[in-house]
């Protein structure tokens, strides 16, 4: 996976909860990336297998808004992401964002 800086922020984003399914305008924010670039940037993350996507289901939504599309790291997804922070040299948290404890890191072997 080629890491962009702006891909780094994407990936960071998702690492900060892996488990929790986070929609478009959530991901833009805690990212500060446009939505011009990141939903290509989600359609490829999709078609490498890297996250899944759901849509919301199908029953009315406050205000009327229309349904979103969540979006999760696929298990084999959190394991490239961290590979390719630490190759990107950016696997530092950072500040602010915590990440859980995934066990020791693939490019050092340390925690």
């Amino acid at each position: 996976m080629q890491v962009t800086d702006t891909l780094s922020r994407v990936l960071k984003a998702f690492l900060c909860d892996p488990a929790k399914p986070q929609y478009g305008y959530e991901l833009m924010k805690a990212a500060d990336v446009k939505s011009g670039t990141l939903y290509p940037m989600l359609k490829r993350l999709l078609d490498d297998g890297i996250v899944v996507a759901e849509w919301e289901s199908a029953s009315p939504t406050p205000g009327g808004r229309p349904p979103r599309r969540y979006y999760k790291l696929t298990g084999e997804g959190v394991r490239q992401a961290r590979v390719a922070l630490a190759e990107h040299g950016t696997d530092r948290r950072p500040a602010g964002m915590a990440w859980p404890d995934f066990g020791p890191s693939p490019a050092t072997g340390l925690g």
